[in-house]
């Protein structure tokens, strides 16, 4: 939370000061929600069967799902990202607005 309060601190704007509070809420509250539902799929997907432990197959199973979904994410976040970068950079950055 020390980078929350530097981030809130350096900026002389207290609404820009609150909108990257608000923004980096945002960000937890995704990937609060990613994690938890990459868990539901990945867990549903891989152990049909749930037990007191899960099977090497179930492991190995889990773990590439997760990986997959991690994937998935970075690539999302990056295009949105991009986007946001030329939105700043250069009026509606290809959003159509």
């Amino acid at each position: 939370m020390d980078s929350m309060n530097d981030s809130l601190s350096a900026s002389s704007d207290p609404k820009t000061a609150i909108i990257r509070q608000i923004q980096q809420e945002a960000a937890i509250n995704n990937a609060r929600q990613l994690i938890d539902k990459m868990n539901n799929h990945c867990f549903q997907k891989c152990v049909p069967t749930p037990g007191s432990s899960l099977s090497k197959k179930e492991e190995t199973c889990f773990k590439l799902c997760m990986e997959k979904y991690m994937s998935a994410w970075n690539t999302v976040s990056r295009q949105y990202i991009s986007r946001i970068q030329r939105s700043s950079a250069g009026g509606n950055g290809g959003f159509g607005l």
